[in-house]
């Protein structure tokens, strides 16, 4: 018999329906009886993509034993971590000031109040190296709250202060010295395998970011190598799927090699446009190739009829962890033939050893392909050529295969992340698809997530629901900007506006930025992030919306804003840069001279587009571009020049000479401001 879960939406929760577990979504109702009956409260936080989450599941809350066990113990609520981050956010730093640690599945036992007493991550259900057996543990925080119970509110008492995000000082965006934060980041790269610190390995792309960014603001030559290096292993390794496109979620080990299976939305549409910059910073097409394999990916497997894209992939498939992307030297010439299979063997890495369970080998590419080229004295291109074709048929075989699951929800956060990354890889790259996607997708936000003026969070077979968070506003003011770059149409840009405006009223608190909106439904704390984990941080993404609105505007008052909310963090950028790496460059915006561009001319003109695309070709990570001839303060009194749609270049609001050649236009753009080493 379904459990009150059946009447959500969320995929992952709807994996729980069944359950023998008396589950409650998270809500008034599961603590309203808890209050009733006196009975502490066992919150569960997981998400579809989530291997261990799947594992507790079949070992325990699938067990009638130990669901009768909960049942009869607690009143027990099961929660979707991607739609409820603030949930997440409060009770995941409650388990880490318990257990020293965190993650995923999340095992939090609470008061009836929702203050948190006790928790973990995953418990095996018998003891097993090391953990103790989930029944134990059940029994244990159930007696702790009935016998021990002054001691449960003291510790419910310590940890609930402990939430409480702490106060902010004072500060000023000059207070960031990006240099050295550039240097600290660069101290903490892996120089043999590229990343930062040691396994597991997450990409960071805003911290690769923010080292291309201060490579081009000052020409250190390290800091361009490091991000590279990042770029190439991670390129080349098990983390991206050499024949599927898209990047799992994270490396186990420090080689890149042995991913996590999962793949998220959120990692694969902030990578794109970190090789999109690197691209346009060398030229080097390996990486316009990564930039269109992530986004081909996404447009393949993740795009939805709505317009809008799916939030995962699952880490397990049927036939077993990683199975789905696993390969022998014996399947490979199955399917290619021999030639072609040993020669796929040999540029994948492909052993009858393997690398992973059962002898079989996660593709990566532990060669650059130019050298493998050079070791079979073949042309790069042919070579190229030929690869292209193999990770073809190797994609078509691997469709016969089963696949693994899909969370099909729609978040507006991460939504928006592709979005803007479809839209700023469409612009630079001359793809229509791209910028199309982009533009489908804007439209399903604009006017299906936010039905009322409000933003919403999830959405699922029609069903909008939750009340967005900060993330979700500034993700999408942030993203619509960046499509009103690319296709000039005006409405975004008013839209992206509106959100910011809205954001700094529902989300602020003087010059503090919660993650909840003012009238969201009240929590043991209201609960404030300003590190990057893993997503980047809202406020860094609402106060860069600011600045590129400001320079577009010309309203000093939005600038301001942005600095106010920038101030009492950016001194912790030096200190912290890769945790606070999103906001690492939104302070490189703000202390970088403004750079405008206006573009005169209708948006069906050739002769206009031409000088965009000129704009566009270039990563040019603190200019801002009005064009399309809507009501925007940036092109006012920009008329045409002899008959022709003309570029203004200005920096700061002071503008050069109005240019009619794309040539002319490449050369005042060429040349960036160096800031000081």
């Amino acid at each position: 018999m379904a459990n009150r879960l059946a009447g959500e939406t969320s995929p992952y929760l709807l994996q729980h329906a069944d359950n023998p577990v008396d589950w409650y979504p998270w809500g008034e109702e599961a603590f309203t009886r808890a209050r009733a009956e006196d009975r502490p409260v066992l919150l569960s936080v997981g998400y579809s993509a989530c291997h261990w989450c799947h594992v507790m599941a079949h070992e325990s809350f699938e067990n009638s034993q130990v669901a009768a066990q909960m049942n009869e113990l607690f009143v027990n609520i099961k929660v979707d971590r991607e739609e409820r981050p603030d949930v997440d956010t409060i009770y995941m730093q409650a388990v880490i000031a318990i257990s020293g640690q965190g993650g995923w599945p999340m095992t939090v036992f609470l008061t009836p109040a929702g203050e948190p007493y006790f928790g973990g991550t995953y418990f095996p259900p018998v003891d097993r190296h090391g953990l103790r057996g989930f029944p134990y543990v059940l029994d244990a925080a159930a007696s702790v709250y009935r016998e021990r119970r002054d001691e449960v509110a003291q510790a419910a008492d310590q940890l609930r202060r402990s939430l409480q995000p702490l106060p902010l000082a004072a500060g000023s965006v000059s207070s960031a010295n990006l240099n050295d934060a550039a240097v600290s980041l660069l101290g903490q790269v892996d120089q043999r395998h590229g990343g930062f610190g040691a396994a597991p390995k997450f990409p960071h792309p805003a911290a690769i970011d923010f080292l291309l960014r201060r490579h081009r603001a000052t020409g250190d030559r390290r800091l361009l190598d490091a991000a590279l290096s990042t770029l190439d292993h991670m390129a080349r390794g098990g983390i991206h799927d050499q024949v599927g496109g898209g990047f799992h979620r994270y490396s186990v080990d420090a080689t890149w090699s042995i991913p996590h299976f999962e793949k998220m939305l959120y990692d694969n549409a902030q990578l794109a446009p970190v090789y999109l910059h690197a691209y346009q910073l060398t030229g080097d097409q390996r990486w316009r190739r990564v930039v269109e394999d992530i986004l081909d990916h996404a447009l393949r497997e993740l795009s939805l009829a709505s317009g809008g894209f799916a939030s995962s992939q699952d880490a397990d498939s049927p036939g077993g962890e990683g199975s789905f992307f696993v390969w022998t030297p014996a399947q490979l010439t199955e399917v290619l033939g021999d030639d072609d299979g040993t020669l796929a063997a040999r540029v994948f890495g492909v052993s009858d050893a393997g690398n992973f369970e059962h002898r079989t080998t996660v593709l990566s590419m532990p060669f650059p392909l130019a050298q493998v080229a050079r070791s079979l004295d073949v042309g790069e291109d042919a070579l190229q050529a030929r690869v292209d074709d193999i990770r073809e048929r190797l994609l078509a075989a691997r469709h016969l295969r089963a696949a693994p699951g899909r969370d099909d929800k729609v978040l507006t956060s991460w939504n928006a992340l592709m979005m803007g990354a479809l839209a700023e890889a469409g612009a630079a790259l001359a793809r229509t698809d791209y910028l199309d996607a982009a533009r489908r997708c804007a439209d399903f936000l604009i006017h299906d997530m936010r039905p009322d003026g409000v933003v919403l969070r999830t959405w699922k077979d029609g069903r909008a629901k939750i009340t967005g968070f900060l993330e979700d506003s500034a993700f999408l003011a942030d993203s619509l900007i960046t499509l009103f770059e690319a296709c000039g149409d005006g409405a975004y840009l008013d839209t992206a506006r509106e959100l910011s405006e809205d954001a700094l009223r529902r989300f602020g608190d003087g010059d503090i930025l919660y993650d909840t909106a003012s009238d969201a439904e009240p929590l043991l704390v209201r609960p404030r992030t300003i590190d990057d984990n893993p997503i980047p941080a809202g406020q860094s993404v609402l106060a860069s919306a600011l600045l590129r609105i400001a320079a577009i505007s010309g309203d000093p008052g939005t600038r301001e804003r942005a600095e106010a909310i920038m101030g009492p963090v950016a001194g912790a950028v030096t200190r912290s840069p890769l945790a606070l790496s999103s906001m690492a460059c939104a302070v490189d915006r703000a202390q970088a001279p403004s750079r405008e561009v206006a573009i005169s001319g209708s948006r069906g003109d050739p002769r206009t587009l031409e000088l965009v695309a000129t704009v566009h070709s270039r990563w040019l990570p603190n200019t801002v571009l009005a064009w399309g001839g809507a009501d925007i303060a940036l092109l006012e009194d920009r008329p045409l020049v002899g008959g022709r749609p003309a570029a203004y270049v200005c920096e700061n609001f002071a503008c050069q000479r109005p240019v009619t050649d794309p040539a002319e236009l490449g050369a005042l753009l060429k040349t960036p401001r160096r800031a000081p080493v």
